[in-house]
């Protein structure tokens, strides 16, 4: 015989919300977002047409990298939109997933170019960061099919702890591996503040590539910490503050990095007036100038 089983809420209108209480709110939330990342993305579009003489290659990746973040966000609303009304995604994960799959990439593969340097300060990579990028991208196709397994079924299937373990240290791995190119950069940059005799400007990167730095241990810790340790005390009901988290913490991360590195003719991070030499030299000689 066959059995069909539905586990629903009902609305207070009679409808039936086959979502958990806890998700309930996530297709209202996925809309938002993503109509935050169009708006931000047709401005980085004027930004970089305004400014098309310092558009860089990076800065082309970057649109890319807010393009399929916003189709991301929309197919993640409308796959919940689907399953809260009918139970069924009607083929919105897919879409997702794949989605999910080319902004996590080119998530990765912008913060290690940016943190090579690569575009607006060097236009090759060198042999080391070619490896970094031929480990993360391999190792983002493993953790995104132990996403795709995690997503779809659940703990009744007998792989599905190993799956959870596998996207767990695969996430780890890259996290760590992304933090070398920027590590790398700023020791270049003390080397070549030694030698080249533009003392500001290199401190100007130094202090870009610092904050670059910094600004990336923070974005990993709270998406990859805080944002677990919101879903695991938080009530049922609430579930969806941690996607909500982690959602604001990413926007928030786009928003400081693109500033960052926008395109712009005269950065203040790379132009400096020359009565800054002198401080920047004595600054650069300070041992204490580290991470």
């Amino acid at each position: 015989m066959d059995v069909i089983t539905e586990i629903y809420n009902l609305d207070r209108d009679g409808s039936k919300d086959y979502l958990s209480a806890g998700q309930t709110q996530l297709p209202s939330l996925y809309t938002v977002f993503s109509v935050l990342y169009l708006f931000f993305l047709a401005y980085w579009v004027y930004v970089c047409y305004t400014n098309r003489r310092c558009v860089h290659r990076i800065h082309l990746l970057m649109s890319g990298l807010l393009l399929f973040k916003a189709l991301n966000l929309i197919c993640a609303a409308e796959d919940k939109h689907y399953v809260k009304v009918t139970g069924t995604p009607h083929g919105w994960d897919v879409l997702f997933y794949i989605f999910q799959f080319i902004r996590v990439v080119l998530l990765f593969t912008v913060i290690v170019l940016i943190g090579t340097g690569w575009s607006f300060l060097k236009p090759f990579l060198q042999e080391r960061e070619k490896k970094v990028l031929m480990i993360v991208i391999p190792l983002q196709v493993l953790a995104n099919i132990a996403s795709v397994v995690i997503g779809e079924t659940g703990p009744f299937i007998k792989d599905w702890a190993t799956w959870n373990q596998v996207f767990l240290l695969v996430d780890i791995i890259c996290c760590c591996a992304i933090i070398f190119p920027i590590v790398w950069s700023i020791r270049s940059l003390r080397e070549t503040s030694k030698t080249d005799g533009k003392a500001a400007r290199n401190l100007a990167k130094l202090t870009l590539f610092r904050q670059f730095y910094i600004v990336v241990i923070g974005y990993l810790y709270f998406t990859r910490i805080v944002v677990f340790a919101l879903r695991t005390i938080a009530a049922y009901k609430y579930q969806w503050v941690s996607n909500a988290a982690e959602e604001t913490a990413s926007l928030a991360f786009y928003l400081i990095i693109f500033y960052m590195f926008r395109p712009v003719e005269k950065n203040e991070y790379f132009i400096l007036e020359e009565e800054d030499e002198e401080a920047a030299e004595l600054a650069l000689r300070d041992e204490d100038f580290e991470l």
